[in-house]
């Protein structure tokens, strides 16, 4: 059935849009062109798009022959999301406009295994930091996602596989912030969150079927099926650190001890334990996942024979994991994420690839993750900003 002129207005209007987003700046007649529009049709969005202050006029081209043209581009201010990467110790905040630009952004810490403020506290307290550094108000913030460690699970409304976050299991606590927040809040799991920050920016862009590996202060991996995020019934999909593997004693009561098999045999702790074992010196001390990274990074830069024998001793061990991944999912790709494995960058990947290529029937492309900074918190960020530009390019209302 054909669409009504209103609805294909609305699609003409987002398909410039999205334009406008993936190339910056555009001029009437290259809109026109991209979106296979007449010149006056073109024009007529364009002016339409103006008017509901979606776009702006900025500029004109420059350096072709024939006048210059006038420039379009998103208006920034159109709308504003924010994003949090909650961790035990601190909680990062920060505000983009609706081009993903980021604007503002705030650390506040959380030391100690009992928060000092109530949850709701430590959130707003995170949010009106980035708000306020970026010189706007709460109500300017269209949606908030939140990104924490474990699984928000639908069906009880509790954070599940946290119990490293005092003060965050309680079910109440998506209504207690809806009561004090004007904007739309979500949870979501912190590495799902890096998936949808490659997804949009990174190593998977294009890529419908893939598997995300984070490895940093916990082992857990996310799971792109189709195009979208599969969370499991529990929210509990990809919580792989519990998978009982090969090499590695049997954990029971794995979220009482919230550790599992792949996690002892591959996690960033047993990276420092692996050193100790092949009689390595100068091991870094201080958090797992710093020390883990540090280890690997120093095996790439110095060639040695303890080094390449902890190189492949570690893909080994990846790879025991990755197997049963691949083997139930037979995904396109798989993308290494996380300090202890980006540290190892495409000579750890090459390990493991060779290794899963043994133990696996299914030989999905292994990829290093390119978001490397504050990856949790951008994919937070993108999170929101999908969800308010479909809130406010839908010009059909």
């Amino acid at each position: 059935m054909a669409g009504t002129p209103r609805t294909l207005r609305a699609m003409n209007d987002r398909a410039a849009l999205d334009l406008l987003l993936e190339h910056g700046p555009l001029s009437r007649t290259r809109i026109g062109k991209l979106t296979g529009l007449s010149k006056p049709t073109a024009s007529q969005l364009l002016a339409r798009l103006e008017a509901s202050g979606l776009v702006l006029a900025t500029g004109t081209s420059e350096g072709r022959p024939g006048p210059n043209a006038q420039l379009y581009e998103v208006d920034p201010t159109a709308a504003y999301a924010a994003g949090l990467d909650v961790t035990p110790e601190r909680i990062l905040a920060a505000v983009a406009d609706i081009t993903g630009r980021t604007v503002g952004s705030y650390e506040l810490p959380t030391p100690g295994r009992r928060p000092t403020q109530p949850v709701v506290r430590q959130v707003t307290d995170a949010l009106d930091g980035a708000v306020k550094a970026a010189g706007l108000a709460r109500g300017d913030v269209h949606r908030l996602v939140i990104g924490t460690p474990g699984a928000f699970d639908p069906n009880t409304g509790r954070l599940r596989y946290a119990s490293h976050l005092p003060g965050w299991h309680t079910p109440a606590l998506l209504d207690e912030l809806a009561a004090v927040l004007p904007m739309p809040v979500e949870y979501e799991n912190d590495v799902n969150l890096v998936a949808v920050a490659e997804q949009r920016l990174g190593a998977a862009r294009g890529h419908e079927d893939f598997v995300l590996l984070w490895n940093e202060g916990g082992l857990g991996a996310a799971l792109v099926l189709g195009g979208r995020l599969h969370r499991g019934w529990t929210g509990g999909a990809g919580e792989v650190g519990f998978l009982p593997v090969p090499g590695a004693p049997l954990v029971r009561h794995v979220t009482k001890a919230n550790s599992g098999g792949y996690q002892e045999l591959a996690g960033s702790q047993a990276i420092p334990h692996l050193a100790r074992e092949l009689g390595m010196a100068d091991i870094p001390s201080g958090p797992y996942a710093e020390a883990a990274a540090v280890l690997v990074a120093r095996a790439v830069a110095e060639d040695t024979v303890l080094n390449r024998l902890l190189l492949q001793t570690y893909a080994t061990r990846l790879a025991t994991g990755l197997a049963s991944l691949v083997s139930v999912l037979d995904p396109e790709l798989v993308v290494l994420s996380g300090a202890s494995l980006t540290a190892g960058g495409d000579t750890l990947r090459a390990l493991v690839q060779d290794e899963l290529e043994e133990l696996a029937a299914s030989r999905p492309r292994l990829v290093v993750g390119d978001v490397r900074e504050h990856p949790v918190l951008r994919g937070a960020l993108e999170s929101a900003l999908a969800a308010t530009r479909d809130e406010v390019f839908d010009t059909s209302r």
